[in-house]
């Protein structure tokens, strides 16, 4: 049994019908690699194996099941927890330890940053808002919605942590005639949080009652570990970019994630751009009933008009105290003249308070659990490229769904063996690495196709 930090036991070895990753020693010389490549070079390896066009006509409302069945209790697998917990040292970096497969939630990372487009027609509220202060506060509101949605299972879960070059792609349709504001101001009246469809399946209907939302994300690096996403809007001029590295560490009996990096949403009818910064996640209570937690200060920039809102996630102190408790204002940075307070827990009740003659010095309240998600459109598997995040880890999913975690940890392995053979194969043959839809901008990724760039 290993006793290295990597835990290998825990991971087979790879399906019995794969090629294994050992078996390509040498990248093989070939007369049909594209021509502004040499010979010796991988498309995989250079991150050019798929330049393909989406075309989101082509796709159809997600029927994968939300919820996320528990494969088996804590304390069925907590002789494997205990032995991967006596190998840990306190704040000791996650990123390379490999976990045990039955924490994984059904899908990519990649995928799960959709999930901050759960709200999307509170996204295109933004433009629309006919003051600087009422966009700052239509970003704030669209923010602070979007954390809520997830996965339904009971316990916290972790997704899959994404392969270099993989990819994910959704949208979603949102009514013309849903006007802004209308789920935060009804969200108190109704009984319940409902999932409404963006538009109809039938690819022959009209789409001009729609303005659509896009959503791409890909892995743009391995070692660290960073995302990039992008979503955009074309009828309302606004898009939304952003890239995050996450570093986990251990903490005893809990994991946390920092989440590095920056957003931009960017209102191109204004010109204004908003930057963001996200909380940290905590995994508590992993010996017993895993839950997750946010934690940290955040900032809502707006350099052109000086607004700015800084947020509070809080974590629960040891004794007494919220849980998911969040508090913060929005003010003039350069007047110092605050209009709003917020108060509230990130998953429930939010309350903003407006104050100094804002909006009246009214109150309005957001209760989350009310507000009615709409779903995502992706393409079916088949329509797929091979590194798209649901067509990559098909297999794991599938093995998943049917409890076979040997299964699912063996598709697993394999495919996490490919990508560091191809990376030993890259540095050897000094290769770097090519993303194909995002570009290093400073210290962090941009779109290839900002839409703020295009106007």
């Amino acid at each position: 049994m290993s006793t290295g930090a990597t835990i290998e036991w825990l991971e087979p070895r790879s399906p019995p019908n794969a090629s294994p990753p050992s078996s390509r020693k040498k990248i093989p010389k070939s007369s049909s690699f594209p021509s502004n490549m040499s010979a010796n070079q991988d498309c995989f390896a250079s991150g050019m194996l798929e330049v393909y066009d989406i075309n989101h006509d082509n796709e159809v409302m997600d029927d994968l099941d939300q919820d996320e069945a528990d494969l088996g209790t804590v304390e069925e697998h907590k002789s494997i927890i205990l032995h991967l917990l006596s190998q840990l040292k306190l704040g000791m970096d996650l990123t390379r330890v490999v976990l045990p497969t039955f924490i994984l939630e059904k899908r990519s990372l990649l995928e799960m940053y959709a999930d901050f487009m759960a709200h999307p027609d509170l996204f295109l509220c933004i433009p629309e808002a006919e003051s600087p202060e009422d966009r700052m506060m239509a970003m704030v509101e669209y923010y602070l919605t979007a954390f809520h949605v997830g996965r339904k299972g009971s316990l916290a879960k972790k997704p899959y942590n994404p392969i270099i070059g993989e990819v994910f792609h959704c949208s979603w349709d949102i009514p013309i005639t849903q006007p802004c504001n209308s789920q935060s101001e009804t969200a108190t009246s109704s009984n319940s949080q409902s999932e409404t469809s963006s538009s109809p399946n039938n690819q022959s209907e009209d789409k001009a009652g729609y303005h659509r939302v896009v959503f791409t994300a890909e892995q743009v690096s391995h070692h660290p570990p960073v995302s990039a996403f992008y979503a955009e809007c074309k009828e309302k001029n606004v898009c939304m970019n952003a890239h995050i590295w996450t570093k986990s560490k251990f903490m005893g009996m809990s994991i946390g994630v920092v989440n590095v990096g920056e957003g931009v949403v960017y209102d191109v009818t204004h010109g204004e751009e908003y930057s963001f910064t996200l909380p940290s996640a905590y995994a508590r209570s992993i010996l017993t009933v895993p839950w997750v937690e946010l934690g940290g200060k955040i900032n809502i920039t707006c350099a052109k008009t000086g607004w700015q809102a800084g947020i509070t996630f809080h974590t629960k102190p040891f004794y007494g105290g919220k849980l998911h408790h969040i508090s913060g204002e929005v003010k003039h940075q350069p007047t110092n003249r605050v209009i709003c307070k917020i108060q509230g827990e990130w998953n429930g009740s939010i309350e903003f308070t407006y104050c100094n003659g804002y909006r009246g010095n009214d109150t309005k309240v957001i209760d989350t659990a009310k507000l009615s998600k709409i779903r995502k459109k992706v393409r079916p598997i088949n329509m797929q490229g091979d590194f798209e995040s649901r067509k990559l880890w098909q297999n794991v999913t599938a093995a998943l769904k049917s409890n076979d975690i040997e299964r699912a940890t063996e598709h697993k392995r394999f495919l996490e063996e490919r990508q560091r053979t191809e990376e030993r194969q890259r540095e050897e043959h000094r290769i770097a690495w090519r993303t194909k839809l995002f570009r290093r901008k400073g210290e962090g990724w941009v779109n290839n196709n900002l839409l703020e760039a295009s106007q």
